[in-house]
C-alpha cells in the first residue's frame, strides 16, 4: 500500500440511502476540500473507504477493527467521541483524527491539547460549550418558559453527561426545570415527543449526537406535528421545519479534519499535531415555524442570525 494512500474513514449515524445522500455524503465533500488543500484528491493520489454506523454505537468496535485489519493509512473518526474512542482502542499505531466536542485529553484520546503525545489528533467543536446558550435563545423566545426537556442518548454516555453538565446550571440560572429523556433508537424519538405532550414542556433541547443529527426530518416533523419547539445544533434540522439550531459550522470542522489528514498523509506525525479547535458558530432560525409554533422572535435574533428560513 502506498503510504500516500488515505484509507479509512468514518462517518456515523446516517440511516439510509436518502439520509446518507443529505448528511453524511456532505460531510466528506467538505472533508475532500480539506484533503485537497494538502494536496490530495480523491480518485488521483488517495483512495477513501467509507463505513457506516447507521447512528449505532455498538457497531463501532467491529467497524474500526475491520479498517485496521486493511492495514490503513489513517482513520478518520467523523462521528463523535463513539467513534473517536472505538478508533483508539482498535489501534496504537495507525494515525487516527478525530471530530468531537468533549475535551480529547479528560477523555484520554490525548495527552495534551498542544502535544497529542500519541496515535492521535484532531478536531474539536463548541457543541458542549454553546448548550447554555440553547437554553438563553429559547428563554429569548419564550420568555414565558419554565419547563424544557433535554433529549440525550444513553449509548453515547460521556457526551450525555457532558452536556447536562453544561446545561444544569445555566438552567438554574435562568429558572427553567430540566427533564431529562432518553433515546436510542427511531421509535424512541417518536415516544420521547408523545411523552413530551404529557408532560407540558415548553420547548425541547437536543443534544448534539450524531445519532440525533442524522434524523434531523425525523425531528422536524416531530416537532411540527407536536407543536414542540425545539432546537438542535445544525441548518438540516431548521431547514426540515425545526424552529432554531445553533451550533458549530460543519464544513469548517469536517474541511479542517481533512486538511489534518492530509498533512498525516504527507508524514507528519498525529502525535507532533495539536489540537485544533473549530470556532466558528452559526445561528438558524426557521420564522414558518415559530409562526405556527406561535413564538415572536426578538428583532435582535433577527438580525443576528447566519440564515432565516420562511
Amino acid at each position: 500500500m502506498n503510504s500516500s494512500d488515505l484509507r479509512g474513514r468514518q462517518c456515523v449515524g446516517e440511516t439510509s440511502s436518502a439520509l446518507l445522500e443529505a448528511r453524511c455524503l456532505r460531510r466528506p465533500s467538505v472533508f475532500q476540500k480539506g484533503l485537497k488543500e494538502a494536496g490530495f484528491i480523491e480518485g488521483q493520489n488517495v483512495l477513501i473507504e467509507y463505513r457506516w454506523a447507521e447512528g449505532l454505537n455498538d457497531r463501532l468496535p467491529a467497524l474500526a477493527a475491520e479498517l485496521v485489519q486493511r492495514q490503513v493509512a489513517v482513520i478518520i473518526a467523523g462521528g463523535g467521541t463513539p467513534s473517536a474512542l472505538a478508533a483508539k482502542a482498535a489501534t496504537g499505531t495507525i494515525p487516527i483524527i478525530f471530530e468531537l466536542s468533549p475535551d480529547p485529553v479528560t477523555l484520554g484520546l490525548v495527552a495534551s491539547i498542544n502535544r497529542p503525545g500519541g496515535n492521535i489528533t484532531g478536531v474539536t467543536n463548541l457543541n458542549i460549550e454553546t448548550g447554555p446558550k440553547r437554553l438563553e435563545l429559547l428563554r429569548q423566545m419564550l420568555p414565558a418558559a419554565k419547563n424544557i426537556a433535554v433529549l440525550t442518548n444513553p449509548t453515547s454516555h460521556t457526551l450525555a453527561k457532558t452536556f447536562l453538565q453544561t446545561l444544569r446550571p445555566a438552567a438554574s440560572t435562568l429558572g427553567l426545570q430540566l427533564h431529562v429523556l432518553e433515546a436510542s433508537t427511531e421509535g424512541d424519538i417518536d415516544k420521547t415527543f408523545a411523552t413530551l405532550a404529557q408532560l407540558k414542556v415548553d420547548a425541547l433541547v437536543v443534544q448534539p449526537d450524531v445519532f440525533f443529527t442524522s434524523r434531523d426530518e425525523q425531528f422536524g416533523m416531530l416537532a411540527q406535528r407536536y407543536a414542540v419547539p425545539t432546537i438542535s445544533i445544525y441548518r438540516p434540522f431548521v431547514a426540515a421545519g425545526g424552529l432554531v439550531s445553533y451550533g458549530p459550522s460543519e464544513t469548517d470542522n469536517y474541511r479542517l479534519v481533512g486538511y489534518y489528514a492530509g498533512k498525516v498523509l504527507k508524514g507528519e506525525k498525529p502525535a507532533d499535531l495539536p489540537v485544533l479547535r473549530s470556532t466558528k458558530i452559526e445561528l438558524m432560525i426557521n420564522l414558518k415555524a415559530a409562526k405556527e409554533f406561535g413564538v415572536t422572535v426578538p428583532l435582535d435574533l433577527i438580525g443576528r442570525a447566519d440564515e432565516l428560513i420562511e
